[in-house]
C-alpha cells in the first residue's frame, strides 16, 4: 500500500492577518479546524503540521497532529513542506493549506488515489468550476486548463482560455478555478524545491509553473468544493456562518 502523508504548512507572519492560525473559529483556532478535517482522510497515515512558531506547534498537537518545527526564513508553504518531510520514507506527501477549515478529507483521498493509483502522475491538484462571472477576470482567481488525460497544459491569473467569439460559446464549464492543494510524490516535491524559480512563475507569482517548467505530470481532479479559505479576518465571520449553517442542518437532520 502507498504511504501517504498530510503536511499543513503554518506561519505565524502572514501579511494581511499575522497569526490567523491561531484565529479562533467558532471557538476553536483556525489550524486546530483544519487538523480536524485531515485527519478524517483515511488515506493518510500521519497528519504533520509545519511551523515556526510554538504557540502553533501547542494547538496543533492539542489538535491530534505532530507539529514539526521548521526555518521561519522559507520563501513559500512548499518549501516550509518540503523540510517537515525530509527524512520521511512517505511515497506521498499531500499539502493541505493552513488556512482552509472546511477542506473536504475526500478530496484529500481523491488527490492522494491519482498518484497511488497511476505511477505517470508526478502530482495531483483539484480545480471547481467557476459559478461567478465577475471571478474570471478577478487576478486573485487563479484559472487551470487541462488536456484530455486530466493533465494540467497552464495555470494563469488571467483568463484562460480565452474566447474569442462569444457567440460560439462551448456548452458546460469552460473556466475553471485552481483549488491550491497538492499532492505530489515525495522525490518530485525535493526536486521541484531545488529548482530556480523560472520566468513564469515569476511573471504569475504562481508556484506551479516552476513544476510545469521541468516537466511535470500534474493530474487535475475536477471538484464542487469552492476551497473557502480564511485570509483576512473579514472571512472570519463568512466562514462562521458556513459552519453554523451545516451544523444547524446536522443537528436538524437527527431529530
Amino acid at each position: 500500500m502507498t504511504k501517504a502523508i498530510g503536511v499543513i504548512p503554518a506561519r505565524w507572519a502572514s501579511e494581511r492577518f499575522p497569526g490567523k492560525c491561531l484565529a479562533p473559529i467558532c471557538g476553536v483556532p483556525l489550524i486546530g479546524r483544519v487538523v480536524a478535517q485531515v485527519r478524517k482522510a483515511a488515506c493518510l497515515e500521519r497528519v504533520l503540521v509545519a511551523t515556526d512558531d510554538e504557540r502553533i506547534a501547542d494547538v496543533a498537537a492539542g489538535a491530534g497532529a505532530e507539529p514539526v518545527m521548521t526555518r521561519a526564513d522559507h520563501p513559500s508553504g512548499t518549501d516550509r513542506v518540503a523540510e517537515a518531510v525530509a527524512e520521511s520514507d512517505a511515497e506521498i506527501v499531500v499539502n493541505v493549506q493552513g488556512d482552509e477549515p472546511l477542506i473536504e478529507p475526500g478530496l484529500i483521498e481523491a488527490l492522494t488515489q491519482a498518484l497511488s493509483g497511476d505511477a505517470e502522475w508526478d502530482m495531483s491538484t483539484a480545480a471547481t468550476p467557476i459559478r461567478d462571472a465577475a471571478d474570471v477576470d478577478k487576478p486573485s482567481v487563479v484559472k487551470v486548463v487541462w488536456d484530455a488525460s486530466g493533465r494540467a497544459l497552464y495555470f494563469s491569473r488571467s483568463v484562460i482560455p480565452h474566447l474569442r467569439d462569444p457567440s460560439r460559446r462551448p456548452e458546460g464549464t469552460l473556466h475553471w478555478r485552481h483549488l491550491g492543494i497538492y499532492a505530489y510524490r515525495r522525490a518530485f516535491l525535493e526536486r521541484v524545491v531545488n529548482t530556480p524559480v523560472c520566468d513564469a512563475e515569476r511573471a504569475e507569482a504562481l508556484e506551479q509553473l516552476r513544476a510545469l517548467h521541468i516537466g511535470a505530470r500534474i493530474c487535475v481532479i475536477e471538484t464542487d468544493e469552492e476551497g473557502i479559505g480564511v485570509d483576512t479576518p473579514e472571512d472570519v465571520k463568512y466562514v462562521e456562518s458556513i459552519i453554523r449553517k451545516r451544523e444547524a442542518g446536522e443537528s436538524g437532520a437527527g431529530t
